[in-house]
């Protein structure tokens, strides 16, 4: 067969030539916004600072409800609690926790000292062990509770300790992270989260155990927790008050550990009715939309995932000044601000995946937390390719990349020498962990991806699971050999960047064309299947192409002439590329202002724009941060530089707009703000309420909040 090579046609690509359509813009659909962690400073008022950080900058609190405590220290090798019986009393008008909770757990015969993690506020007033003599206990420097014991422990058999306590809790006191508001005791809802240590305990999401509570409260609020038994019992309170008691009894190893109570509206179901959504009377109207998007969601993973041991969870409003996300067996809860906001469905989405990845099955240690963080990301990312397809979720995988990537310097196999409440540690596992998956699904196909997720479920209900256990799970479902691809991404760094170097012949006889390529890599171990693109005069060509080390050929076959190729079009991939080098530097900017660190954040802004002059998102954050420090001027300046610039997302210039129309305000100019403000609305971009917002300042200037 004659061919005639076409020089002319033959070119070199840099890169996966993929150009991101949408860099850190909350999931491709609204205006990433930041937010002030707890007790640390920053601006705090307009409606733009009132999301979380849920996709893009990945913060201490986001993760934190699939993250172990156990680094911090409190921990001693063979102590492994079973269970608990905890009888608690809120009560909010004093703030105040009362409880007597009895911890069953086995220990080393050797073991003369145990510690557990206990929450700074709460005040130990006795333990004492199965015979009723009292244990001595010291409080070490980070808050943990060190027991000295009174006789050796016998090998196998579980001992009962007691431990009576009380505390007042508002939040606002020092609690086991710094700078996170877990527990408080308050109207009209209170709630005491499984990583505040409101009961002694230790090794967290990885040491599982059962629980029996008995939660007392006054009348009219109701209780959430796991494993519920049935209508309240009246009770009277310490201080003489009516009030209610309502019993929770899980016995399946798990995390029980969580308990919110208020006063909330009846449920709200649809469907089943399995699925009941409980908010407070500010949020009433919403509750209906939260309900149908909870039944969707639980309806969807239930497919994907296989049935859940409870049919039953209450998905639950919280306050805005805590996690954006809390889960437990059979209770998921989101922030009141969020149950009304699209963004809200992804984050149920992410927190109701937790149900199967950490209530289900949870990490085996640490260095296993990216199975569970990273699918119940992934499951976010699931839903919203089923409910809005495949471009939605490509969009959304911008963002999932650039925190993959951010911190990549240690293998997710060894994440557990990091500190489980860095930015590190969270990118790494929510997002790398997400990535994980993602390109797993394309290396084993969807069908056979699932039936792994569904046998890993089923082999390890109610256990832990590590990475060589879902591995070999894998292998099994799919029968083919995964450990080269468990090599590259669990034990290893770094991203592939690829280049493409080819030439184009036309075939004798009106055969077509021939393109003889090669895919070079800079990972001398990388083996893994890549999707090919050729896009031609006729028809488009998708080839799979096994790349092998640093150099793979390939020869593709088509009819039309190639006009041009691509290497893995859809970023099936993880991979590094210029773009994804910006989005980097303006992930780790936005974790930097959510820690309140402005000026190194400006610094990180900067470097964004370094690679890309021209990027608007870079120099709306940069005006941002300026209007922060009141550097008005500076802060315009940066705006009007974004609006410049290569509009990239695209809600960068109808807030461009109202964030200068803001600043005029401050300044008392007027007429300018307006303005600004008629421009805003003429984009008619309504990304995050912009569109309103700009009509509220039309109708009133916008004024700094006091303090600031």
């Amino acid at each position: 067969m004659k061919m005639e090579r076409l020089d002319r046609d033959r070119i070199e690509l840099a890169g996966s030539g993929i150009h991101s359509n949408n860099r850190l813009s909350n999931g491709g659909s609204g205006k990433m916004t930041a937010m002030r962690i707890h007790g640390k400073n920053g601006r705090f008022g307009p409606a733009r600072w009132r999301s979380v950080l849920e996709v893009a900058a990945v913060s201490l609190a986001v993760g934190l409800t699939a993250v172990p405590l156990c680094a911090q220290g409190f921990e001693r090798p063979g102590l492994n609690v079973t269970g608990y019986t905890i009888d608690a009393e809120l009560d909010p008008s004093t703030h105040t926790l009362t409880a007597k909770t009895v911890v069953a757990f086995t220990a080393p015969a050797n073991l003369d000292v145990v510690t557990f993690g206990f929450h700074p506020a709460l005040k130990l007033t006795d333990i004492t062990d199965e015979s009723g003599k009292k244990l001595d206990g010291e409080r070490t420097a980070d808050g943990s509770i060190r027991v000295t014991t009174n006789t050796p422990f016998a090998p196998g058999k579980t001992a009962h300790w007691t431990f009576d306590y009380s505390g007042v809790i508002t939040g606002n006191e020092d609690g086991p992270v710094q700078g996170l508001k877990l527990a408080s005791i308050e109207e009209p809802i209170s709630y005491l989260l499984y990583p505040a240590r409101w009961f002694p305990m230790t090794g967290y999401m990885t040491d599982r155990f059962t629980a029996e509570m008995h939660i007392r409260v006054p009348q009219g609020m109701r209780v959430f927790a796991s494993g519920s038994t049935g209508t309240p019992q009246t009770v009277t309170l310490a201080d003489g008050k009516p009030g209610e008691e309502y019993d929770f009894k899980w016995t399946k190893p798990g995390f029980p550990g969580t308990v919110i109570a208020g006063r909330y509206v009846d449920p709200v179901s649809v469907g089943s009715g399995n699925v009941k959504v409980y908010v407070t009377v500010s949020h009433q109207r919403s509750a209906n939309q939260l309900a149908q998007t909870a039944a969707s969601e639980y309806d969807f993973f239930t497919d994907d995932f296989g049935e859940l041991e409870s049919s039953h969870l209450n998905v639950v409003e919280l306050p805005d000044d805590t996690l954006p996300s809390v889960w437990a067996p059979e209770l998921a809860a989101i922030p009141g601000s969020r149950v009304g906001d699209k963004s809200g469905i992804r984050l149920l989405a992410n927190t109701m995946a937790h149900q199967w990845w950490g209530c289900e099955v949870s990490p085996r240690t640490l260095n296993d937390a990216w199975i569970v963080n990273g699918m119940a990301r992934y499951g976010e990312l699931m839903y919203l390719e089923n409910q809005e397809g495949a471009s939605a979720m490509h969009s959304a995988l911008e963002d999932v990349q650039a925190g993959a990537l951010a911190y990549d310097t240690i293998p997710l196999s060894s994440v557990a020498r990091l500190d489980p409440f860095s930015p590190q540690f969270q990118s790494m596992t929510l997002e790398k962990g997400a990535m994980v998956f993602h390109m797993l699904r394309w290396e084993l196909g969807d069908k056979m991806f699932l039936a792994t997720l569904k046998g890993a479920l089923s082999q390890y209900t109610d256990k832990p699971i590590s990475t060589a256990d879902f591995e070999k799970v894998a292998e099994e479902q799919s029968q083919e050999q995964v450990t080269p691809f468990f090599a590259q991404w669990i034990d290893g760094t770094g991203a592939p960047q690829f280049t493409d170097k080819y030439a184009v012949y036309r075939l004798g006889n009106n055969k077509g064309f021939r393109t003889i390529g090669e895919i070079d890599q800079d990972l001398d171990l990388f083996n893994m299947p890549v999707d090919l693109r050729i896009e031609t005069e006729g028809k488009t060509v998708n080839q799979r192409v096994d790349v092998v080390g640093t150099n793979s050929q390939y020869v593709v076959d088509t009819f039309g002439r190639p006009r041009q190729i691509s290497i893995d079009p859809q970023d099936w991939v993880l991979k590094s590329t210029p773009d994804l080098a910006v989005r980097i530097d303006i992930l780790k900017g936005q974790q930097l202002v959510a820690q309140g660190d402005l000026v190194s954040a400006l610094a990180q802004y900067q470097d964004a724009l370094k690679v890309n002059p021209e990027s608007s998102l870079a120099s709306y954050r940069i005006g941002e941060v300026l209007f922060q420090q009141r550097n008005y001027q500076a802060s315009v300046n940066a705006f009007r530089d974004a609006l410049r610039g290569d509009d990239d997302p695209p809600w960068t210039e109808v807030w461009s707009h109202i964030e200068i129309g803001m600043i005029f305000d401050v300044t008392g100019q007027r007429d300018r703000a307006v303005n600004e403000y008629r421009l805003a609305i003429q984009t008619n971009d309504n990304t995050q309420g912009a569109v309103n917002q700009a009509r509220v300042y039309l109708q009133k200037p916008y004024t700094a909040p006091s303090g600031e």
